[in-house]
This record gives structure tokens, C-alpha cells and sequence, in this order.
């Protein structure tokens, strides 16, 4: 993991303990990497609850509630899956957040309409998520390690507006 991830990581996780909130992840293509960014730093045991690693549709529907007829007509490189996932995680893990992943890293496995390098990531709760979609194919090792940063990038800022001071209605 490069220096920039560990930092994130460390800003998620000081967000996350201040908080007292949980999060869990969904991966697909990215193969628990997202996890082992959270818990490079240590305490993660104290707000990481857990990851499911949902390379196939099956584990997707079975135990992220994605939904058949939605991976049938999207397939799974969408942004709805990865949102799908995101509330799958955060209700089969019981956490408050979750970040998720799915895609093609390659080298093969791309079409013409989802090229190898396309790579759907979320984040969020039940109620609200950030997404965001990587599309450039630099290899495949490069793909996962940049999904991985762009996720916990995403996952930032998703927190940082969760926990920005808000503003006093005046009544």
C-alpha cells in the first residue's frame, strides 16, 4: 500500500472512531483490498465489522441482496450494483457504512460496452451513497490499486460531509 492510501486510512479511521460508527465492505474485483486498506491502521477492530468478497453474481444475490433481474439486465459492472451492494453490506454485516466494488480489472473479461479497466465504486448507508466510476485500463495491478485509492478517497468524503457541521435553521 502507498503512502497517500495509509494516509487515507488513517483519516477514515480517526473520523470513524470519533464517531463511534462501523463500516463494512462488498468487493468484487478488488478482492479484499479495500479491507486491508481499513485495517492497515491499527484499532480497525473497533469500526470494521467485516468484508464479503462477492467475486460472482450468486454471492452477490445470496448474500448482498443484489437483485437477479438487476444483474440480468445491467449486469454487474453498474452503478446500481454497486449501490446494491453498499445497502447489502451495511444490512448483512450490521454496520452503518459500507464501501463496495465491481468490475473488470482484466486483463480480459472486458466488452466493448464495459472495457477492461471499468470499474464501479460506492459508498455510503442504507440512506445515502457517493458513487463514482473509474474507466482507464492501466493493467490489471494498477486498476485494483487505483480502484482501492479512489474508493477510500470516496469513502472520505462521503464521511466528511456526514460529519460536517450543519448550519442553524432559524425557526
Amino acid at each position: 500500500m502507498d503512502f497517500e492510501a495509509k494516509v487515507i486510512s488513517r483519516e477514515v479511521s480517526e473520523i470513524l472512531w470519533e464517531t463511534e460508527k462501523t463500516v463494512s465492505t462488498a468487493e468484487s474485483c478488488t478482492g479484499g483490498r479495500i479491507a486491508e486498506a481499513i485495517i492497515s491502521v491499527p484499532g480497525a477492530s473497533k469500526y470494521f465489522k467485516g468484508g464479503i468478497i462477492s467475486y460472482v453474481n450468486e454471492v452477490k444475490e445470496n448474500l448482498l441482496g443484489v437483485s437477479h433481474q438487476l444483474l440480468e439486465e445491467k449486469t454487474a459492472v453498474c452503478e446500481e450494483v454497486a449501490i446494491a451492494m453498499v445497502k447489502g453490506a451495511c444490512k448483512a454485516l450490521a454496520t452503518d457504512y459500507a464501501i463496495s466494488a465491481t468490475g473488470v480489472a482484466g486483463p480480459t473479461g472486458g466488452t466493448k460496452e464495459i472495457p477492461v479497466g471499468t470499474i464501479w465504486l460506492a459508498c455510503g448507508s442504507m440512506d445515502r451513497q457517493l458513487t463514482v466510476k473509474v474507466e482507464e485500463d492501466h493493467g490489471r495491478d494498477i486498476n485494483l490499486a487505483i480502484a482501492t485509492n479512489r474508493a477510500m478517497e470516496l469513502f472520505l468524503e462521503f464521511l466528511k460531509q456526514e460529519n460536517a457541521p450543519r448550519p442553524l435553521r432559524e425557526g
